[in-house]
């Protein structure tokens, strides 16, 4: 008897679709969007490379603390945070000096903001979190935004971004180096 082998599964990447709750958003601000469906990605480098988008047009987000308040900050792509920068703008908008500025570790987001790591989403006004973009982002037309899942995104006019979040703009990042992929 020629016994067969066991071939291991291999599992797939779990297709996520965005929040019903981020769906529900952009329904009842009814601002023209597009939901871009694409391959599993974890950084913003890989969604624009994935998507065939220019760095500068696929937003990532991060999440900052600064002293006892949340800040969502909007980069391009190629840009890393810069902390001074960040800080700078940030105690523009409270009208007060901070003593620490951080990336909260993802424990803490999933504990304080009841999600998944890596499922936060640029829309800051789900989790009523003031949001911060990179001034560079404002001028382009369209861009592409995480909308906290790994295979889809958010793309929709900046303007209308920006109007729809009251973002404030400041320079907040400085330009990555990055590596040529074969």
């Amino acid at each position: 008897m020629i016994k067969k082998k066991k071939t291991k599964k291999v599992k797939k990447p779990r297709k996520t679709k965005i929040s019903k709750k981020l769906e529900n958003y952009l329904k009842k601000i009814d601002i023209k969007h597009n939901v871009l469906e694409h391959k599993t990605v974890y950084t913003a480098i890989d969604a624009a490379i994935t998507m065939k988008r220019k760095f500068q047009e696929v937003v990532k987000n991060l999440l900052v603390k600064a002293d006892k308040d949340y800040f969502l900050i909007l980069l391009p792509a190629d840009q890393n945070l810069d902390f001074q920068k960040t800080q700078k703008a940030i105690e523009k908008i409270l009208g007060r000096k901070i003593k620490t500025i951080k990336i909260p570790s993802e424990k803490m987001i999933e504990k304080t903001f009841k999600i998944k790591a890596g499922a936060l989403s640029s829309f800051g006004s789900l989790y009523k979190l003031p949001v911060l973009m990179e001034r560079k982002i404002s001028k382009i037309k369209k861009a592409v935004f995480p909308s906290g899942s790994f295979n889809h995104s958010i793309e929709m006019e900046v303007k209308d971004f920006i109007e729809q979040e009251k973002a404030k703009l400041a320079l907040l990042g400085t330009k990555k180096k990055i590596k040529k992929r074969k």
